[in-house]
């Protein structure tokens, strides 16, 4: 029977012409080289929608694995780091501090460890090179150092950078300290699989720390597939490997405390700095995780070494025979005419194969990287829907394929307009003036650490909730949630008269709802340490704006100094003991009248002042303006100024914001601002 419905199909194709019938011929040879290339012809080149949803679903099937075969914290390896803590205690951010590092090596140099790996680019001086050199070059422990070439990582080091570099590890020779390339793989800015390896560059970091170590067997000789993610069974708890702040290390007082945490291990030293060289893996792809310092994906590498998992991979002729088996499926289902049950029972049994082929692969050990899954779905659907066409004569069959979820942090009414004009989301950026508010939560980390992780996510949620209700009850766009802080911005992808206003109240409302999360925690959870204020930044100005990403990943955001200095201001309040800080410039078009002002600042980082104003809608207008009067005369007379100021003060008691403005008024720069440290 079957093969009767068969003969009567392929008729029906030979009935529909020689043209219909060439053009199902190169339909059907398309589908072939999308069902073996799917990833793309190279490991750097695509096919449009097919690679990067082939790279999604192996980022799925990465984690599947991962989170199926979770293991206990990995005691082979610990990780040294430089984090935000060690760089508030040193008031250095950049770069880190090379005296902190040699005093640590010279107590980890008595601990006991296998090797060490330092994932940082000494490609710069500092007034502290001789005391590192001298540190590396007395190790009796291996020490693997930092290298990297233009070649290979452009723009990321600059001709003098690497020259001095070079100089700098060529005064390392003869000693235990060897150069060792911390390249990773970031194809498609993901880290996936293992570096390429080069003529021109030395080990990876990882090979050369386990062959200095003298277990050469061990480094996965000339491995360059995929990385083996891994997760512990308790995540949020317990990290895959143990993390140790670089500042305890250069304790001489705490080395016999900490030697059993580094003794017969294999320590890797670099930064695991918020928003400063985070690499996205497959695992965080998928999972939107926070992404790791590349000091943990090396450190992901050591241990898939020291297990000796060099995952297989299939070869060429078993893909093309993959890619053929399918198409010819979908050709000879295309020209079966079976009632629709059966049809459909036959169609889902393939898709089951299909689709489940690489996730058995993978949970089997095999290397999935280059697999083309997806491809095999578009190639078998390609060759399918060109075989019923043509044996229908009906014209092409419509099919349209979801590309992905893209999350719209947006108002209601802006978003009816998109559905009509959905050009406003195509995938590019424009420069737009836009209105920016951040916001952060004081004292929500240390109230974390007193809960269990439900109870934490139970209050995120809830106060994420009431700021976003503030944001989008006032027409702006949720960026993005950072923790507990919240940004958002106005002006794109639609542009309103009072988008100032708006931006303005959403600021004010903000405040008050974290005022309001404040007492809700006090009173359901009294036991807790009391939550700081809810600080707010605000800041119009010209950014970028669009859809960054892929085919498979697209945010819809804003970049530039704009958002920067949005989050500065809101830094700011911490030091000023403001509620909101808003710029002249977001004030100034917001048509609202409860500003006081609060003079000229340098925020951080910045040169250029810029005068700021902080939401004070208690105040009288007559008030807010001789506050602004006594300002403006404080360059050139300060004591006028705080007189002045102090008379405002008595009318409205204690003001801590104000108390701050008079120290500030009296420790103006020559420009007349006052510079936050």
């Amino acid at each position: 029977m079957a093969t009767g419905l068969l003969r009567k199909g392929w008729r029906n194709v030979r009935e529909a012409g020689p043209r219909r019938l060439a053009l199902t011929g190169v339909l059907v040879f398309i589908a072939l080289i999308v069902a073996r290339f799917g990833w793309g012809f190279t490991p750097d080149s695509e096919l449009p929608v097919v690679s990067p949803a082939e790279r999604a679903v192996y980022d799925f099937r990465s984690y599947l694995v991962a989170d199926k075969n979770r293991i206990e914290q990995d005691q082979r390896v610990v990780m040294v780091v430089y984090d935000d803590q060690t760089l508030a205690e040193l008031r250095k951010r950049s770069p880190l501090d090379r005296g902190l590092l040699a005093r640590a090596l010279a107590n980890l140099d008595t601990m006991g460890a296998k090797a060490i790996g330092i994932d940082i680019l000494f490609d710069q001086p500092q007034d502290e090179d001789d005391e590192l050199v001298a540190a590396l070059r007395a190790m009796r422990t291996p020490v693997a150092v930092g290298y990297a070439n233009q070649a290979t990582n452009e723009g990321s080091i600059e001709w003098e950078q690497e020259q001095y570099l070079n100089a700098f590890l060529a005064r390392l020779e003869g000693s235990n300290a060897k150069p060792a390339s911390v390249r990773l793989s970031d194809l498609f800015n993901v880290t996936r699989i293992w570096p390429e390896i080069r003529d021109d560059l030395p080990p990876v970091l990882g090979r050369r720390m386990i062959e200095e170590a003298g277990d050469g067997a061990s480094t996965l000789p000339g491995y360059t597939g995929s990385i083996a993610y891994r997760l512990t069974r308790n995540t949020e708890e317990i990290p895959e490997f143990t993390s140790l702040p670089i500042q305890t290390l250069a304790d001489p007082a705490l080395r016999e405390a900490l030697k059993p945490a580094i003794e017969g291990r294999y320590v890797l030293i670099g930064g695991d700095i918020v928003d400063t060289d985070r690499v996205s893996t497959s695992l965080s792809e998928w999972s939107g995780a926070i992404e790791p310092p590349g000091l943990q994906v090396h450190a992901t590498m050591i241990a898939q070494m020291l297990d000796r998992k060099a995952l297989p991979k299939p070869l060429p002729i078993t893909l093309w025979a993959f890619a053929l088996l399918f198409v010819m499926m979908a050709v000879l289902t295309g020209l079966l005419e079976w009632g629709s049950w059966r049809i459909y029972a036959l169609l889902g049994a393939q898709f089951v194969v299909m689709l489940g082929v690489p996730f058995v692969l993978a949970f089997r050990g095999v290397d999935t990287y280059g697999l083309p899954a997806v491809g095999w779905v578009i190639g078998w659907i390609l060759a399918f829907t060109a075989v019923t066409s043509a044996a229908r004569t009906a014209g092409a069959v419509q099919r349209n394929f979801a590309q992905g979820a893209l999350g719209k942090y947006l108002p209601r009414e802006m978003a009816e307009e998109i559905i009509e004009h959905p050009e406003l989301l195509a995938l590019h950026g424009e420069k737009r003036d836009i209105c920016v508010v951040f916001s952060d939560l004081e004292g929500f980390t240390k109230m974390s650490h007193a809960l269990q992780p439900e109870q934490v996510a139970k209050l995120v949620n809830r106060y994420l909730s009431l700021l976003s209700n503030a944001v989008l009850d006032n027409g702006g766009v949720l960026d993005k949630f950072v923790g507990d802080a919240v940004v958002a911005f106005w002006g794109a992808p639609i542009a309103r008269p009072d988008d100032a206003e708006r931006a303005a109240r959403a600021a004010h409302a903000i405040w008050l709802a974290g005022e309001e999360f404040r007492s809700e925690v006090a009173a359901a959870e009294p036991h807790l340490p009391p939550i700081g204020r809810t600080r707010v930044g605000a800041h119009f100005g010209e950014a970028v704006v669009g859809n960054f990403g892929g085919e498979n990943r697209i945010q819809y955001t804003a970049l530039g100094d704009s958002m920067n200095t949005a989050a500065r201001l809101e830094a700011a309040n911490k030091s000023m003991h403001t509620k909101v800080l808003a710029s002249r410039e977001l004030v100034s078009r917001s048509g609202l009248d409860w500003w006081r002002p609060m003079g000229r600042i340098v925020l951080r980082g910045r040169k250029q002042p810029v005068e700021v104003f902080d939401i004070a809608p208690e105040w009288s207008a007559e008030d807010r303006a001789e506050l602004g009067e006594a300002i403006g005369i404080a360059p050139t007379d300060a004591q006028a100024a705080v007189n002045r100021i102090n008379a405002l003060q008595e009318r409205y008691g204690n003001d801590i914001a104000i108390e701050n403005l008079l120290h500030r008024i009296r420790n103006l720069n020559e420009e007349g601002a006052y510079v936050l440290s």
